[in-house]
């Protein structure tokens, strides 16, 4: 599998609940349905990427889906709860994408996002 993002390759993390992809360059992780659910506790060993690397690299947010076949378009998407997280899913398999540094804000819930989501502008 490819990343979407860099094209790089990504690697196979199995746990024992379920399974992810992480990109062996930029480090953003690929989720199958509910995987990013199942794999929250498991957030640290996963997301070990440089956060502000993945900052520049959700700048990138017109990618496939490296899954699906047919060059299926991701569809960005703002998490409710935190809206300063912008991930990437796919309508079809429902897999997410997180870019580096994304999936451990996800997990973690604090005041920090608070005030990140009150700085966040706005998305039409």
């Amino acid at each position: 599998m490819k990343c979407p993002k860099c094209s790089h390759p990504m690697e196979l993390l199995v746990l024992l609940e379920a399974s992810a992809h992480r990109c062996t360059h930029c480090k953003g992780l690929w989720f199958e349905m509910m995987a990013h659910e199942t794999l929250k506790s498991h957030a640290r060993e996963l997301d070990t990427g440089d956060a502000a690397v993945g900052e520049q690299c959700n700048q990138v947010d017109r990618i496939t889906c490296p899954v699906c076949i047919g060059q299926r378009e991701l569809v960005r998407m703002v998490d409710p709860q935190q809206p300063h997280i912008w991930f990437e899913s796919c309508k079809y398999c429902y897999g997410r994408f997180y870019d580096a540094g994304e999936y451990q804000d996800f997990v973690e819930h604090d005041l920090l996002d608070l005030l990140k989501d009150w700085k966040t502008p706005v998305r039409e």
